[in-house]
């Protein structure tokens, strides 16, 4: 046990490779608590100039925030967005799921493979164009067209969740349930739906994360009366001259406080290094 305590200590010491490794990392996350947590600060700071510390602390400006911004309405319209594209996804994509999971046709992988695009490539590539064909059918401006623009890379990522919980149903139990004269549809309600629940609310809670904190799509399509959070925190940012700074970085502190409950709730359900290892097997 001594020689291989002596021969850890050794490694350690002798590997420069991983105390530069840790530096670095820990050089990242220093400087990000330090961009955090000024903004943090000066959300309850009364005035901070030249000084380490704000010289008072209050909380007026997020009560200044709430009234300048609006931002009852926008939590309205970020709540809507949300829950239409959760629920419309799933809807769509548990059946999805279901077909990919259960039958084998000809172009079943690239099917699969072109149900991943809108979640491997960057928002701004396809949002552009598809903004373009929702303003020439006047959906884009309204609450429908951040919803449609959204459910896009939202019902990819329903099937790319619930595929796995499918293929891990045996399929002798809808076997069982129809030699019992249960129809399609009962087994589905009666037998599957039950067995999907957790599935089914993990890709909820994943699709409501990325929906909320969606900006590309929704900032393409979005209206006066249909922003969501993280656009209209965008236009404070822009009009940072015009209103006082802590107020701006009031809202920002909301928001990402609200992105971290959804992540940390997100997190507590899936496990992301199954998904990206889903995602390399249908590639592979």
């Amino acid at each position: 046990m001594a020689a291989i305590g002596r021969t850890t200590r050794r490694r350690w010491v002798a590997s420069p490779g991983a105390w530069l490794v840790w530096g670095a990392v820990l050089f990242f996350f220093v400087n990000l608590a330090g961009v955090v947590g000024s903004v943090l600060v000066n959300s309850f700071g009364t005035r901070w100039f030249d000084t380490w510390l704000p010289q008072g602390f209050t909380t007026n400006w997020y009560g200044t925030a709430w009234r300048e911004f609006g931002l009852l309405p926008v939590l309205v319209v970020t709540l809507e967005v949300s829950l239409l594209v959760v629920g419309i996804s799933v809807l769509i994509g548990v059946p999805a799921a279901y077909a990919l999971a259960r039958r084998t046709f000809p172009g079943r992988r690239l099917l699969y493979l072109l149900f991943l695009l809108p979640i491997l490539m960057p928002p701004i590539t396809y949002g552009i164009p598809l903004a373009t064909v929702l303003y020439k059918y006047g959906f884009a401006g309204h609450l429908s067209g951040v919803v449609l623009a959204n459910l896009v890379p939202s019902v990819p990522f329903v099937i790319l969740t619930m595929t796995p919980f499918i293929e891990q149903i045996d399929p002798a139990i809808e076997r069982a349930a129809r030699m019992c004269g249960a129809r399609t549809g009962q087994v589905f309600v009666r037998i599957l739906a039950p067995l999907l629940t957790p599935g089914i609310l993990a890709a909820s809670i994943l699709v409501l994360v990325r929906t909320v904190g969606m900006f590309e799509l929704t900032f393409l399509t979005a209206g006066p009366d249909s922003q969501t959070l993280v656009v209209a925190l965008y236009y404070s940012m822009s009009a940072a001259g015009i209103r006082a700074q802590q107020s701006v970085d009031a809202m920002a502190v909301i928001y990402t406080s609200m992105m971290l409950v959804l992540l940390v709730v997100a997190l507590r359900f899936v496990n992301p290094t199954q998904l990206v290892a889903r995602v390399r097997d249908d590639i592979d």
